[in-house]
Formats: C-alpha cells, sequence, structure tokens
C-alpha cells in the first residue's frame, strides 16, 4: 500500500510547495517518495493556477539523507515504480525520469535546503532552477564510498553547474561540505539562518509570481538550454522563445512603462 503523505503538495498563492514527508527516517527516499515526487510534479505541471514551486523538507535536521538503505539493502519495491519496465538500465533511467520532471518543469523550482541533503537529495536539487541552504545544511555524494557511482544525474548535472573539477572531487571522494563550502562552489545561491530559510524562499517566490507567467516560463525555458545547447543554437532558439512568449510584441510598451517608474537622474 502507497503512503500517499511519503511526499506533501500545498498550493496558495500560485506557489506549490513540495515537501519530503519521512521526518522519522530524515526523509530518506523509499517507493513512496519517488512514486510521490512523480506525482507531485504532475499536479504542478497540470494546475495553470501554479507560477512557481519550493521543494524542502519536513523536520528540523534534513531535507534528505537520500536512499533509504534499509529499503534498498530489502529489495525496496523500486520495481514497483515502474513495473512495466526491464530491470537494470530501463528501470534505473526511469528513476532518473522522475527528477528529471522538475527540471522540466513550465515553473521554477526553488530547493529550500533545511539540513542534511545526502546522495539521491543532493541529485534532486541538482534540478531545481535556484537552491537556497540554511546554515547547518550538509550536502554530500557517497555513493562512491557504498561501491556504486552516484547513478541520478550528479555525474552529469554537477560538472554543469559547479564545474567539472569541483564535480569530479565530490563525486570521486563522496566527501561532506558544509553550506558555506557549498556556497563558494556555487552548488548552492544563497544561505540563511534556519529560521529565515522558508521566508527566503516564499520571497523569492512571491516576486516570481508576481510575473507574467508566459514570460517566467519562456526565460527558463531558454536558460535552460544554456547548460545544454552551443551558443550560437542557443541564441537563435532564444529568439523564437522570446517571440513565443510574447516578448517581441510588448517590447515596446514594457521598456515605456521601465522608463515611466525609473526616471533618469537629473543633473
Amino acid at each position: 500500500m502507497i503512503n500517499q503523505d511519503a511526499v506533501r503538495v500545498d498550493i496558495k498563492d500560485n506557489t506549490a510547495t513540495v515537501m519530503l514527508n519521512r521526518p522519522e527516517v530524515l526523509n530518506a527516499f523509499n517507493r513512496d517518495v519517488f512514486l510521490g515526487l512523480q506525482r507531485a510534479a504532475r499536479e504542478i505541471k497540470e494546475n495553470p493556477e501554479v507560477r512557481v514551486a519550493i521543494m524542502t523538507g519536513a523536520g528540523e535536521k534534513a531535507f534528505s539523507a537520500g536512499l533509504d538503505l534499509k529499503m534498498a539493502a530489502s529489495g525496496g519495491g523500486l520495481a514497483d515504480i515502474f513495473p512495466q519496465y526491464r530491470q537494470g538500465y530501463d528501470l534505473l533511467y526511469g528513476l532518473k525520469t522522475i527528477f528529471t520532471a522538475y527540471e522540466e518543469l513550465p515553473v521554477p523550482v526553488i530547493a529550500a535546503i533545511n539540513g542534511y541533503c545526502l546522495g539521491a537529495a543532493m541529485e534532486l536539487i541538482l534540478c531545481c532552477d535556484m537552491r537556497l541552504a540554511c546554515e547547518e545544511a550538509v550536502f554530500a555524494l557517497p555513493e562512491i564510498q557504498l561501491g556504486v557511482i552516484p547513478d541520478l544525474g550528479s555525474t552529469q548535472r554537477l560538472p554543469r553547474i559547479a564545474g567539472p573539477g569541483i564535480a569530479r572531487e565530490l563525486i570521486l571522494t563522496g566527501r561532506r561540505i558544509d553550506a558555506a563550502e557549498a556556497l563558494r562552489v556555487r552548488l548552492v545561491d544563497h544561505v540563511y539562518p534556519k529560521d529565515q530559510l522558508m521566508l527566503e524562499a516564499r520571497k523569492l517566490a512571491d516576486e516570481i509570481a508576481a510575473i507574467d507567467p508566459l514570460l517566467i516560463q519562456g526565460a527558463k525555458r531558454a536558460t535552460t538550454l544554456a547548460l545544454s545547447t552551443p551558443l550560437d543554437v542557443g541564441l537563435r532558439m532564444e529568439t523564437d522563445i522570446c517571440l513565443g512568449s510574447g516578448s517581441g510584441a510588448t517590447i515596446g510598451a514594457a521598456a515605456k512603462t521601465f522608463a515611466d517608474k525609473h526616471e533618469r537622474p537629473t543633473k
């Protein structure tokens, strides 16, 4: 039986809050969490009222400690997520698509990392558009110390975000870094005291939600393309996205409005 409460989704004021909700095991990923994340991504995608999403973890200690090792040791039921898939490559790639769904959502996703963020959890936040962390947050990809390589996307996403040298260092050693180091290597974008983390995440979400959603969606598509597209191709696709989102038709009016609001200083 699936625990529908393993991932909770709360939609309010055009913002969807996705909460990993297994605090008794530091929000570790089991079958129910994967299925919950899959369901939450679909719910956000299919709700036109949602303009931005925030992802966080329940409790005071962790965003998530990563894969539930007890579940993995016992077989864990991960095959139940995609029972129609073959074991091995198809199943593992299917799990990756759950994380990729957040990268491909039409709305921006803000990760509010409120503690431990290990293994699969760190691979999940790499799919988010912005990453905010509390001062107590701890990050690691410990898979190599367990006899495997990270297999939910971090070998491809982390080099694009933090650079190949730092990515290799974290992946090849499995060592932990704190929030200050994560900020220094650009794994996260901002670090806040724990009691301010969700306030800052909601403030950022409100700022985004106040903007025309077509523009936000177009800007997200364009900036996501920049991570995997040659510059010349990206510039042409940016032009197409700009026109498709209505930006080209309204640029004159937008420029006049901006000029009216921001008068040039007089001597």
